[in-house]
């Protein structure tokens, strides 16, 4: 197996063995590049990655374009596409660009490398032989295996080798015999076929025929490769063009590629664009929409290589054309699915910003304007502002806004929400209103997008309305509607909310007296109907719209104004308590709108209320910080014909832990007290109960029916301190 002289050079085996001496890739790589490409080390030194160059799709195949030196022009060698791949591996893992060198050293260290590579090679398979090989003998294994074993032609051999002669080459080619010679020369013996220039071999072609040939029978009709000739018409079509584009090969060849593209593109001359990138960049991808012969778009995408003819002058192009439809319009809705993710994602970010806003909010007109700042600091929404629900004087009194000036707001109002009342959505149908298309010009920026307009509410009371106006496509759809509904309830319930803290707070209260003679009311309108009085002992609220009226009533019947009830849809349950002389005590629950309720929800605390013939009087508490004049005009916008009669700032009775108990002791007798305290310390209130009535009567030495006297009266006597005035009634409780 030993190497011999030049006439007998490395064989096959031998050159395995070699191989196994490498340690490295390096090493492998440029023992491969000796023997199967036929590099010498001179060259090598000079090769980049760029010079390795795919010169077919399918199957790929590679070429080597060896860069020339002051004694030797640049030339071509074949590159397996084993090779090819270390190549490709080994500057991957050096971290190469496509302009460094593959082996920055000098050929001598090159030779150097592979004498390492023969010598241990030599020693691992005691082989003394393989020590002597050299990068010449790598070279000629190169030329005795290509011609020899593979029959390759010898002057493809001598091109790929760089060798100036034949004569190099001479020793391996053996006479042929006189059958290799007859079969060599079959050829003569048959007609010569026409050759056209469309078949001919063309030299440093970027795509030759016979690629084109093989894509275009393995082409489907979601796959087309078109021939252009060098002005950019179309000159050759088939069956997948044809199944593509719907187009007859009579019908399209002669036609330029610009038929292949919308209206649009052709006016901005992308077609042509295109080819001339092409040529400059010896190649060109673009994805875009491309027609088919009915007028219908699809989208493709296309790749466009120059076609170059043997004296390397351009002949035409390749189009490689790819129907993507199905992929795009999957990106379009995974896209579309991505955009409304961040849209709900955007609107939940600003939800969680308007609850820390109600949060963080110390009044009112706090509120207001940290509710806009979440809105239009998101992604979800440009701008929002709000307005009460009511004017004075024709005068805004207060509008808070983010995003857009407040005087701007008027400009982008849309038409139909201007007028008396635009600002008023408390009917249940219309809670939120939608206009789109509206475009405007805000702090200088232009504004084209949508608005919405939701009311600020809680229970049958409008605080205001909240707007808001993005440039978003598609928004405000149902989810979006809802949630704007569920932020305009929050918001009211907080303003109210916070209303109701104030009084509650305030060391000081202002008594506003107010009169009511508006027919909404169901006891204005039954006072007037029946010449009756109304009189309030006690309200309780039971819900968020409904309330608890206990009442004196004078001046008719309890069964005629049980009769008004029942025709009217606001009370929903009636009862007489107490019939006396001239005076009944009665029990009204009314469901919905009420003078009581919109001023309760106004943040007013109702003490006293009495209807009378037609005309409510109405005593209620409010803080001395409250805006009286929204308070009043809030209950005209539910009730117009009601004014404001008087008001007077007054201290908040406090009675103190020590007052309270002195005044209970005053009401209760020493037999009601004892009865009370021995009850609640024999453990007759708890539960279970850890003493009957029984026990507790026995230990005091009294009859169960006089200790349930003495805790009835007890009880009532506790109940009246606690809710009402003791100096006001001094009725018997039996």
């Amino acid at each position: 197996m030993g190497v011999r002289s030049d006439q007998s050079p490395l064989s096959s085996r031998a050159y395995e063995t070699l191989l196994d001496g490498a340690e490295t890739y390096r090493e492998a790589l440029v023992v491969r590049l000796c023997g199967e490409v036929g590099l010498g080390p001179a060259e090598l030194v000079r090769l980049t990655v760029d010079d390795v160059e795919q010169v077919r799709i399918d199957p790929p195949r590679y070429l080597v374009r060896v860069p020339g030196d002051d004694d030797r022009e640049r030339r071509t060698a074949y590159l397996p596409t084993h090779v090819e791949r270390e190549i490709r591996r080994y500057a991957r893992s050096n971290g190469l660009t496509a302009d460094d060198r593959i082996f920055s050293v000098t050929p001598r260290r090159l030779q150097m490398l592979v004498s390492d590579v023969t010598d241990r090679a030599s020693e691992i398979h005691d082989e003394p032989a393989l020590a002597d090989v050299s990068t010449n003998d790598l070279r000629r294994f190169f030329a005795r295996r290509a011609l020899v074993d593979h029959d390759v032609n010898p002057r493809a051999v001598k091109a790929a080798g760089g060798w100036r002669s034949f004569e190099a080459l001479e020793s391996y080619l053996r006479e042929p015999t006189d059958s290799e010679l007859v079969d060599a020369f079959e050829a003569v013996e048959r007609p010569s076929p026409a050759r056209s220039e469309e078949n001919v071999g063309r030299p440093g072609s970027v795509v030759s025929d016979d690629s084109v040939v093989r894509l275009l029978l393995a082409a489907s009709d979601r796959y087309a490769l078109v021939r252009l000739d060098a002005e950019g018409y179309v000159d050759r079509w088939n069956r997948s063009a044809a199944a593509l584009f719907g187009y007859r090969a009579g019908e399209i060849v002669g036609t330029h590629v610009s038929t292949f593209y919308t209206d649009n593109a052709v006016d901005a001359g992308v077609p042509d664009r295109v080819l001339s990138s092409a040529i400059a960049e010896s190649g060109h991808e673009v994805d875009g929409w491309r027609v088919h012969e009915d007028g219908s778009r699809f989208r493709a995408t296309e790749v466009v290589v120059p076609l170059r003819g043997e004296r390397g002058r351009h002949s035409g192009f390749a189009v490689f054309v790819r129907d993507v439809s199905r992929t795009h319009d999957r990106l379009e809705e995974l896209r579309t699915e991505r955009e409304e993710l961040e849209r709900r994602t955007a609107i939940a970010r600003c939800h969680r910003e308007i609850t820390q806003a109600l949060l963080d909010s110390a009044n009112h007109e706090e509120l207001e304007t940290n509710v806009c700042t979440a809105l239009a600091a998101g992604d979800a929404y440009s701008f929002a502002w709000i307005d009460r629900s009511t004017l004075t004087d024709g005068r805004r009194e207060w509008r808070a806004s983010s995003g857009i000036p407040p005087a701007s707001a008027d400009r982008i109002v849309p038409e139909e929400w201007r007028g008396d009342g635009a600002n008023e959505v408390s009917e249940p149908e219309r809670r939120i209103a939608i206009v789109n298309g509206v475009s405007d010009t805000l702090e200088g920026e232009e504004f084209d997008g949508s608005l919405a307009r939701v009311a600020l509410s809680t229970g049958e009371t409008t605080y205001g309305t909240l707007t808001v106006g993005t440039d978003r496509t598609g928004a405000f759809d149902g989810d979006e509607r809802r949630w704007l509904e569920t932020v305009g309830r929050q918001i009211g319930a907080a303003i109210g909310a916070i209303r109701r803290r104030t009084h509650m707070l305030s060391d000081r209260v202002v008594e506003l007296e107010l009169a009511c003679r508006d027919a909404g009311s169901f006891f204005v309108d039954a006072s007037r109907r029946l010449g009756c009085r109304f009189e309030l002992d006690s309200l309780v609220p039971v819900s968020e719209s409904t309330q608890l009226y206990y009442l004196q009533l004078e001046g008719a019947s309890p069964g005629e104004a049980f009769d008004l009830a029942v025709e009217n849809a606001s009370v929903e349950e009636f009862r007489l308590i107490d019939a006396g002389e001239g005076r009944s005590r009665v029990e009204f629950v009314l469901d919905g709108r009420s003078p009581a309720l919109t001023l309760t929800e106004y943040g007013a605390t109702v003490t006293d209320a009495v209807f009378d013939d037609g005309v409510a009087t109405i005593t209620a508490e409010c803080g001395v910080d409250a805006d009286i004049r929204t308070i009043v005009d809030g209950l005209r916008a539910v009730y117009p014909d009601s004014s404001l009669i008087g008001k007077r700032e007054t201290e908040r009775a406090v009675r103190t832990a020590r007052e309270y108990r002195e005044g209970i002791a005053d009401r209760l007798t020493d037999r009601q007290e004892a009865a009370l305290r021995a009850a609640y310390f024999g453990g007759y209130y708890d539960w279970p109960r850890e003493s009957t009535a029984e026990e507790v009567a026995d230990a005091m030495g009294i009859t169960s029916p006089t200790l349930h006297s003495h805790l009835r009266k007890g009880q009532h006597e506790l109940l009246r301190t606690f809710f009402d005035d003791p100096e006001s009634d001094d009725r018997d409780p039996s």
